[in-house]
């Protein structure tokens, strides 16, 4: 009997694989719920900063993007670069996707991956059942890579919580908790702005603290995108054009580049149409870095460098940290000890040759765990259009 493949993570990057994968005819078990990230750790009423262009599922199949989905749900068609997206129908089409395309799904955690004798993959399930698998594909997406700055870690002994004195943005599905509360939210992102102008419009009183040069800005509208510059899924621009469409030769970058642009390209930067909201219910207060943190009854207190040079100490009932994610193997602790010890790693995230493939002969990585190899659109649901045909390419050659 063929082994099969494994894709653990059934978010758009693993549903996407698994779609490009099962089209080929090639055996694949997919584990995970799917789209839990959208579903349960976004806020409540969040928009998404994408357009629909750039919100689609990569398949093979025709008949599958979203404005298809619209269609079937009998919804208005999202379509236009004016057309904003609400979580909640994001998360509807990735689950119809999965029930169209990943029908298989079984929801169940991958407990450990290690190598077995004869080169292949030996995976056990919370289930109880263990098997053999030709080739792996992580794709967990955000789980377990939420980042929590090391000055704010101080507030946070045990760690970043919602009912604690601080917590990630990705803790809070429901921001009604914090109304009557005062709330700080540390970070200058998409991320921390919607969070912000949610918890605000839910009856918290809200501050930002953007930190260093993180300055509070937003996009502009596609009607004043300029018109002589590439279009791309990202806004026009040569850079985003480059790094969407010829993501080939990011991984021939110095080490330093790569991860400089990762995290600066698209970075700290609010959608168009939360601008008016956002300015109408949130204070902002740019400071040059956070010091500390400190919960000495309970509520967290920050202080803060201001850009003059002066400490400031700032109180709350309660901090968000906006701070986004890190790749780290080591926090992806179903890997077994050998298997991470072999990998070939750069800052924590994995090194990755053509077609997704780690050091590691048949363990493949997609989405934000790619991004270093990869380039920023590895951060986006629109990296499943180049990333998910060119893994099953590579796979389907190397373990046919």
């Amino acid at each position: 009997m063929t082994r099969p493949v494994a894709v653990i993570g059934a978010g758009p990057f693993g549903l996407s694989t698994a779609a490009h994968l099962r089209a080929r005819g090639i055996p694949v078990r997919v584990f995970g719920d799917p789209m839990v990230s959208w579903r349960d750790h976004m806020p409540e009423g969040m928009l998404l900063k994408s357009t629909p262009a750039a919100s689609n599922l990569d398949c093979p199949q025709p008949g599958h993007t979203l404005a298809d989905y619209c269609d079937a749900a009998g919804i208005r068609r999202l379509v236009a670069d004016e057309d904003i997206i609400p979580v909640e129908t994001f998360t509807s089409y990735g689950e119809w996707f999965q029930q169209k395309l990943v029908p298989e799904l079984e929801q169940v955690r991958v407990v450990s991956v290690d190598r077995d004798k004869s080169g292949g993959f030996e995976l056990k399930l919370d289930s109880g059942e263990t098997f053999t698998a030709r080739a792996v594909v992580v794709a967990t997406g955000l789980s377990g890579l939420a980042h929590l700055p090391a000055e704010l870690a101080g507030a946070a002994a045990d760690g970043p919580a919602p009912t604690g004195p601080v917590s990630h943005s990705s803790q809070h599905h429901d921001l009604s908790r914090f109304a009557g509360k005062e709330l700080i939210v540390v970070g200058a992102g998409q991320s921390a702005l919607e969070t912000a102008a949610l918890a605000a419009e839910a009856g918290a009183r809200v501050r930002v603290v953007a930190r260093g040069r993180g300055r509070v800005a937003f996009g502009a509208p596609p009607w004043q995108q300029p018109k002589l510059r590439p279009e791309s899924p990202f806004g026009r621009a040569w850079s985003l054009w480059a790094f969407s469409y010829y993501p080939h030769p990011y991984r021939y970058l110095p080490e330093g580049t790569r991860h400089f642009l990762v995290r600066r390209v698209l970075g700290p930067l609010g959608a168009w149409w939360l601008r008016e909201r956002f300015e109408s219910a949130v204070q902002v207060q740019d400071v040059a870095r956070v010091v500390s943190a400190e919960a000495p009854d309970g509520s967290p207190v920050l202080t803060v460098r201001t850009h003059g040079g002066h400490l400031e100490r700032l109180t709350a009932d309660h901090v968000i940290a906006a701070t986004g994610y890190r790749v780290d193997i080591a926090a992806m602790d179903f890997l077994g000890h050998e298997l991470r010890t072999r990998l070939a790693v750069s800052r924590g995230t994995p090194k990755l040759g053509p077609g997704f493939v780690s050091s590691v002969p048949g363990l493949y990585f997609t989405g934000l765990p790619a991004a270093s190899s990869y380039g920023p659109v590895m951060r986006f649901v629109c990296g499943t259009e180049f990333a998910s045909p060119r893994l099953t390419k590579h796979l389907a050659s190397a373990h046919g």
